[in-house]
Protein backbone atom coordinates (compact mmCIF):
# COMPACT_ATOMS: atom_id res chain seq x y z
CA UNK A 1 0.00 0.00 0.00
CA UNK A 2 0.84 3.71 -0.69
CA UNK A 3 2.90 5.99 1.88
CA UNK A 4 -0.08 8.61 2.74
CA UNK A 5 -2.82 5.46 1.97
CA UNK A 6 -0.59 3.59 4.90
CA UNK A 7 -1.17 6.32 7.16
CA UNK A 8 -4.69 6.66 5.91
CA UNK A 9 -5.58 2.99 7.16
CA UNK A 10 -3.08 3.30 10.42
CA UNK A 11 -5.41 6.28 11.62
CA UNK A 12 -8.79 4.24 10.49
CA UNK A 13 -7.53 1.29 12.41
CA UNK A 14 -6.03 2.87 15.39
CA UNK A 15 -8.29 5.06 16.45
CA UNK A 16 -5.82 7.82 16.09
CA UNK A 17 -6.87 10.99 14.79
CA UNK A 18 -5.18 13.11 12.18
CA UNK A 19 -5.15 17.33 11.13
CA UNK A 20 -4.68 17.91 7.33
CA UNK A 21 -4.45 22.06 6.67
CA UNK A 22 -5.84 23.15 3.50
CA UNK A 23 -4.80 25.60 1.63
CA UNK A 24 -6.24 27.57 -1.57
CA UNK A 25 -3.20 29.12 -3.66
CA UNK A 26 -5.46 31.82 -4.84
CA UNK A 27 -5.45 33.26 -1.62
CA UNK A 28 -1.59 32.64 -0.57
CA UNK A 29 -0.71 31.74 2.65
CA UNK A 30 0.39 33.88 5.73
CA UNK A 31 4.37 33.79 5.94
CA UNK A 32 4.78 33.68 9.44
CA UNK A 33 3.13 29.88 9.30
CA UNK A 34 5.80 28.76 6.89
CA UNK A 35 8.60 28.83 9.29
CA UNK A 36 7.01 26.87 11.57
CA UNK A 37 5.59 23.96 8.94
CA UNK A 38 8.85 21.28 9.52
CA UNK A 39 7.92 21.58 13.59
CA UNK A 40 4.55 21.22 13.65
CA UNK A 41 2.41 17.06 13.48
CA UNK A 42 0.52 17.78 10.65
CA UNK A 43 -0.36 14.71 8.74
CA UNK A 44 -1.01 16.18 5.64
CA UNK A 45 -1.16 19.41 3.70
CA UNK A 46 -3.67 19.82 0.75
CA UNK A 47 -3.65 22.13 -1.92
CA UNK A 48 -5.76 23.10 -4.56
CA UNK A 49 -8.95 25.03 -5.23
CA UNK A 50 -12.61 25.85 -7.34
CA UNK A 51 -10.74 27.51 -10.33
CA UNK A 52 -9.69 25.26 -13.09
CA UNK A 53 -6.12 26.73 -13.47
CA UNK A 54 -3.53 28.39 -11.02
CA UNK A 55 -0.38 29.50 -12.02
CA UNK A 56 0.83 29.87 -8.81
CA UNK A 57 0.33 26.63 -7.43
CA UNK A 58 4.01 25.22 -8.85
CA UNK A 59 5.62 27.52 -6.84
CA UNK A 60 3.63 27.12 -3.91
CA UNK A 61 4.15 23.54 -4.04
CA UNK A 62 7.85 24.62 -4.43
CA UNK A 63 7.86 26.48 -1.68
CA UNK A 64 6.15 24.43 0.96
CA UNK A 65 8.19 21.32 0.42
CA UNK A 66 11.56 23.15 1.19
CA UNK A 67 9.64 24.47 4.73
CA UNK A 68 7.14 21.00 5.22
CA UNK A 69 9.98 18.72 6.04
CA UNK A 70 8.41 15.68 6.04
CA UNK A 71 4.97 16.47 5.76
CA UNK A 72 3.43 15.39 2.33
CA UNK A 73 1.74 17.80 -0.31
CA UNK A 74 -1.66 16.30 -1.60
CA UNK A 75 -3.39 17.73 -4.28
CA UNK A 76 -7.08 17.81 -3.78
CA UNK A 77 -7.90 19.30 -7.27
CA UNK A 78 -10.59 20.96 -8.64
CA UNK A 79 -10.47 20.12 -12.05
CA UNK A 80 -8.46 17.61 -14.66
CA UNK A 81 -5.86 20.55 -14.97
CA UNK A 82 -4.98 20.58 -11.07
CA UNK A 83 -2.40 17.67 -12.02
CA UNK A 84 0.82 18.42 -10.66
CA UNK A 85 3.31 16.52 -10.53
CA UNK A 86 5.46 18.50 -8.00
CA UNK A 87 3.21 17.01 -5.07
CA UNK A 88 3.47 13.97 -3.29
CA UNK A 89 -0.48 12.67 -3.72
CA UNK A 90 -3.56 13.56 -5.50
CA UNK A 91 -7.00 12.92 -4.35
CA UNK A 92 -8.64 11.20 -7.37
CA UNK A 93 -11.58 12.07 -6.25
CA UNK A 94 -15.42 11.20 -7.85
CA UNK A 95 -18.45 13.47 -6.72
CA UNK A 96 -20.95 10.86 -5.94
CA UNK A 97 -22.87 13.01 -4.68
CA UNK A 98 -23.89 14.78 -6.97
CA UNK A 99 -24.92 13.78 -10.33
CA UNK A 100 -23.46 15.72 -13.13
CA UNK A 101 -21.31 13.21 -15.01
CA UNK A 102 -18.55 15.55 -15.43
CA UNK A 103 -17.64 15.50 -12.09
CA UNK A 104 -18.25 11.58 -11.69
CA UNK A 105 -16.25 10.71 -14.15
CA UNK A 106 -15.70 13.12 -17.23
CA UNK A 107 -13.23 15.10 -15.20
CA UNK A 108 -11.18 12.13 -14.32
CA UNK A 109 -11.01 10.54 -17.86
CA UNK A 110 -9.45 13.49 -18.92
CA UNK A 111 -6.33 13.36 -16.39
CA UNK A 112 -6.33 10.02 -16.33
CA UNK A 113 -3.17 9.39 -18.48
CA UNK A 114 -1.55 12.19 -17.14
CA UNK A 115 -1.81 10.98 -13.57
CA UNK A 116 -0.98 7.71 -14.07
CA UNK A 117 2.58 8.60 -15.89
CA UNK A 118 3.21 10.61 -12.58
CA UNK A 119 4.67 9.69 -9.60
CA UNK A 120 1.65 10.69 -7.65
CA UNK A 121 0.11 8.50 -5.01
CA UNK A 122 -3.28 8.17 -6.15
CA UNK A 123 -5.93 8.00 -3.39
CA UNK A 124 -9.46 6.97 -5.47
CA UNK A 125 -11.90 8.76 -2.91
CA UNK A 126 -15.51 9.22 -3.15
CA UNK A 127 -16.45 12.83 -2.29
CA UNK A 128 -19.52 13.80 -0.96
CA UNK A 129 -20.89 17.38 -0.21
CA UNK A 130 -23.57 17.16 2.72
CA UNK A 131 -24.71 20.58 4.61
CA UNK A 132 -27.83 22.39 5.71
CA UNK A 133 -28.56 23.68 2.22
CA UNK A 134 -26.20 25.92 1.36
CA UNK A 135 -24.78 26.47 -2.14
CA UNK A 136 -21.27 27.76 -1.87
CA UNK A 137 -18.23 28.10 -4.90
CA UNK A 138 -17.88 23.91 -4.61
CA UNK A 139 -21.53 23.34 -5.76
CA UNK A 140 -22.01 26.35 -8.31
CA UNK A 141 -18.26 24.86 -9.85
CA UNK A 142 -19.63 21.59 -10.10
CA UNK A 143 -23.49 22.23 -11.07
CA UNK A 144 -24.32 20.17 -8.31
CA UNK A 145 -26.25 20.38 -4.88
CA UNK A 146 -25.09 19.31 -1.87
CA UNK A 147 -27.11 15.96 0.59
CA UNK A 148 -28.44 17.40 3.56
CA UNK A 149 -27.31 17.07 7.20
CA UNK A 150 -30.84 15.28 7.81
CA UNK A 151 -30.54 12.87 5.24
CA UNK A 152 -28.16 10.63 7.62
CA UNK A 153 -28.99 7.29 5.63
CA UNK A 154 -28.98 8.72 2.32
CA UNK A 155 -25.74 10.11 2.77
CA UNK A 156 -24.37 6.53 4.11
CA UNK A 157 -25.65 4.79 1.21
CA UNK A 158 -23.74 6.92 -1.03
CA UNK A 159 -21.11 6.69 0.45
CA UNK A 160 -21.89 2.68 0.64
CA UNK A 161 -22.44 2.65 -3.02
CA UNK A 162 -18.59 4.18 -3.72
CA UNK A 163 -16.49 1.61 -2.05
CA UNK A 164 -18.96 -1.00 -3.18
CA UNK A 165 -17.59 0.37 -6.81
CA UNK A 166 -13.83 0.36 -5.30
CA UNK A 167 -13.25 3.84 -3.70
CA UNK A 168 -10.40 3.28 -0.64
CA UNK A 169 -10.89 6.58 0.92
CA UNK A 170 -14.17 8.97 1.73
CA UNK A 171 -14.06 13.10 2.28
CA UNK A 172 -17.13 14.22 3.76
CA UNK A 173 -16.98 17.90 2.78
CA UNK A 174 -19.45 20.67 4.08
CA UNK A 175 -18.00 23.23 1.93
CA UNK A 176 -15.87 26.37 1.90
CA UNK A 177 -17.27 28.33 4.58
CA UNK A 178 -20.25 26.51 5.37
CA UNK A 179 -21.85 27.78 8.79
CA UNK A 180 -22.34 24.53 9.85
CA UNK A 181 -19.84 21.17 9.64
CA UNK A 182 -21.26 18.10 8.05
CA UNK A 183 -23.14 16.61 11.69
CA UNK A 184 -21.72 13.88 13.70
CA UNK A 185 -24.39 11.47 13.44
CA UNK A 186 -23.78 11.81 9.37
CA UNK A 187 -19.84 11.01 10.00
CA UNK A 188 -20.63 8.16 12.50
CA UNK A 189 -23.27 6.46 9.95
CA UNK A 190 -20.73 6.80 7.16
CA UNK A 191 -17.82 5.49 8.99
CA UNK A 192 -20.33 2.47 10.14
CA UNK A 193 -21.28 1.71 6.76
CA UNK A 194 -17.63 2.25 5.32
CA UNK A 195 -15.49 1.23 7.38
CA UNK A 196 -12.97 2.58 5.39
CA UNK A 197 -10.42 6.14 5.85
CA UNK A 198 -12.84 9.16 7.14
CA UNK A 199 -11.63 12.34 5.84
CA UNK A 200 -14.09 15.48 7.07
CA UNK A 201 -14.19 19.30 6.43
CA UNK A 202 -15.83 22.26 5.67
CA UNK A 203 -17.03 24.44 8.43
CA UNK A 204 -14.58 23.08 11.05
CA UNK A 205 -14.17 26.77 12.41
CA UNK A 206 -13.66 26.12 16.17
CA UNK A 207 -12.09 23.68 18.41
CA UNK A 208 -15.78 22.27 19.43
CA UNK A 209 -16.81 21.47 16.02
CA UNK A 210 -12.95 19.87 15.38
CA UNK A 211 -13.86 17.87 18.55
CA UNK A 212 -17.30 16.66 17.46
CA UNK A 213 -16.27 15.44 13.73
CA UNK A 214 -13.56 13.54 16.02
CA UNK A 215 -16.29 12.07 18.34
CA UNK A 216 -18.34 11.31 15.43
CA UNK A 217 -15.51 8.82 13.59
CA UNK A 218 -13.49 11.45 11.79
CA UNK A 219 -10.09 10.02 10.63
CA UNK A 220 -8.98 13.04 9.18
CA UNK A 221 -9.62 16.46 9.86
CA UNK A 222 -9.56 19.12 7.00
CA UNK A 223 -9.02 22.70 8.38
CA UNK A 224 -8.80 25.76 5.93
CA UNK A 225 -10.84 28.66 6.14
CA UNK A 226 -10.41 29.03 10.27
CA UNK A 227 -6.42 28.68 9.20
CA UNK A 228 -7.04 31.53 7.06
CA UNK A 229 -9.37 34.12 9.32
CA UNK A 230 -7.01 33.42 12.04
CA UNK A 231 -3.20 31.04 11.91
CA UNK A 232 -3.58 30.64 15.40
CA UNK A 233 -6.22 27.99 15.00
CA UNK A 234 -3.72 26.01 13.22
CA UNK A 235 -1.80 25.41 16.77
CA UNK A 236 -5.02 24.90 18.79
CA UNK A 237 -6.33 22.48 16.68
CA UNK A 238 -3.13 20.53 16.71
CA UNK A 239 -3.28 20.75 20.48
CA UNK A 240 -6.41 19.02 20.40
CA UNK A 241 -5.15 16.35 17.89
CA UNK A 242 -2.73 15.54 20.75
CA UNK A 243 -5.00 15.67 23.67
CA UNK A 244 -7.53 13.19 21.96
CA UNK A 245 -4.72 10.67 20.95
CA UNK A 246 -3.01 10.76 24.29
CA UNK A 247 -6.04 9.82 25.81
CA UNK A 248 -6.92 7.42 23.94
CA UNK A 249 -3.23 5.88 24.52
CA UNK A 250 -4.11 5.97 28.11
CA UNK A 251 -7.81 4.78 28.07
Amino acid sequence: MSKIGEHLQYLHQSGQKGIAWLIDPEKGVDPSLLPQLSGLDLDLIFIGGSASEIPQIRNLIQELKFWAGNIPICIFPGSYLQVYPEADAILFLSLISGRNPEYLIGQQVKAAEEVSQSNLEVLPTGYLLVNEGEILSVHSVSQTLPLLNSQKALVAKTALAGKLMGMKYFFLDAGSGASLPVHSEVIAEVKLKTKSPLLVGGGLDSKNKVNLAFEGGADLVVIGNGIEKDPGFLAEVLNLKKWYNHSLNIN
